[in-house]
């Protein structure tokens, strides 16, 4: 859970007074914890002590400059899923080396852009993909490196939304494709098809159908192998959950799920690659949002707050639980609230029946668990303009996201169209 501490009224996040930083900055406002990120970081290099393995942050879990920079300076890559990532990653100061590029539709621009960037290797999810790949790089005169996603067919036991490993899921090939597009590559003299990759989903809280994924992949390189394919690289994907609630199931510990990749490639002696995204950020992040108004329900109070669905998608999108904390240092009798935002939908609603302390209009609020898939997923959906977004490190705060202005918003639009005259 997102280490927020409290002394004597004072809500901090690595030593940063909330209170003051939401007084300075406003709301609603991303906050992330680099020490909470440093440490998933080193907790996840040693789990994989020994092995010949490369991390690759997903970058869609957030793509913040910033968090960015400190996976960079960690010494990780970055697993991408579009052109815009491929610029965010470079940036931050990931070198190309340590890129891999995912994603089921990657388009021939993003393509040549990844190739000319010489990134490390390119995940591919289609057959059609390949021969695209194949017809860029001959045209570059590039030789490059790519992995093909295989399919296992695997119920990862996570929400339907975001299950990639089963047989009906847009992801990846099954193995009769799988053949055709090593025999294919074979014929293509710049794309090394050398590796094999996997993600059978998001938030995956379970090991077995780790197990089971693994298995399936494991089994394909020896048959590869012994087809006269060699694999020099396999990427297990990523989706370790996070513990969202305390009522939940406790996530897989890190080190069973290294051990897990231990095992079932004991016998492989290539490039492991992992690809982790909320596991290392999710817990690093709280929205800090205000209470607007307590309104009357026909059933419980409707807690309004100055973010919204557009800030924070996940519970709209999925049903997502997270942990709810006022943060005001009054005692107080708890009151069972319907936890909303301002947007206008009914789905705009982070909580439901939730026991808190009583609220009042003014008061600071932190959703829990928001540093994965939640700037990254914002929207300006009702005209509302993004948050910002602030790194704290030891006491000290950094905006690395500027609030984003009402002008800034519509730059780029403009009142005028056939028929329309210019606006005065």
């Amino acid at each position: 859970m997102t280490p927020i501490t409290e002394q004597d009224g004072v809500w901090r996040l690595d030593g940063v007074d909330l209170h003051a930083l939401a007084d300075a900055v406003g709301t609603p406002t991303y906050v992330y914890s680099s020490a909470t990120i440093r440490a998933r970081i080193a907790e996840l290099q040693q789990a994989v002590r020994g092995l010949d393995a490369r991390i690759c942050y997903a970058v869609k879990a957030n793509p913040n400059l910033a968090v960015l920079a400190l996976m960079a300076h960690a010494g990780l890559g970055a697993d991408i899923v579009s052109g815009g990532e491929l610029q965010r990653a470079l940036r931050a100061g990931i070198p190309a080396q340590r890129i891999v590029f995912s994603g089921v539709g990657k388009t021939e621009a993003e393509i040549v852009a990844a190739v000319e960037a010489g990134i490390w290797r390119f995940n591919i999810e289609s057959r059609d993909e390949l021969h695209l790949l194949c017809r860029v790089s001959s045209r570059l005169g590039t030789l490059v490196n790519a992995a093909l996603r295989l399919n296992p067919d695997v119920d990862a036991r996570t929400h339907a939304k975001i299950s990639t490993g089963r047989a009906q899921n847009k992801f990846g090939v099954d193995r009769d494709e799988a053949w055709r597009c090593f025999a294919d590559a074979a014929e293509c003299a710049y794309v090394r098809l050398d590796g094999l990759h996997m993600h059978i989903g998001s938030q995956i809280v379970e090991l077995d159908p780790f197990r089971e994924a693994l298995g399936h992949v494991a089994g394909f390189r020896k048959e590869l192998d012994a087809a006269g394919y060699p694999v020099r690289s396999i990427d297990v994907g990523g989706g370790l959950g996070v513990r969202y609630a305390l009522h939940a199931p406790a996530p897989v510990p890190v080190q069973d799920y290294a051990d897990a990749i231990r095992s079932a490639f004991a016998d492989f002696d290539g490039t492991l690659v992992l690809e982790p995204g909320r596991w290392l950020v999710a817990d690093a992040g709280i929205l800090l949002t205000r209470v607007i108004r307590v309104k009357p329900g026909a059933e419980r109070p409707f807690l309004i707050l100055d973010a919204g669905m557009n800030d924070l998608l996940r519970p709209a999108l999925y049903d997502a639980w997270h942990g709810i904390v006022p943060l005001h240092a009054r005692e107080a009798s708890t009151r069972r609230y319907d936890v909303v935002g301002p947007v206008c939908e009914s789905s705009d609603t982070f909580a439901v029946d939730r026991d808190l302390p009583m609220c009042g209009a003014g008061d600071l609020v932190a959703i829990l668990g928001a540093g994965a898939y939640g700037a990254s997923m914002a929207s300006t959906y009702n005209s509302r303009p993004l948050p910002a977004e602030v790194l704290v490190d030891a006491g000290c705060h950094a905006v690395v996201r500027e609030r984003q202005t009402v002008e800034a918003m519509l730059a780029g639009e403009a009142a005028r169209g056939p028929g329309i005259e210019p606006a005065p």
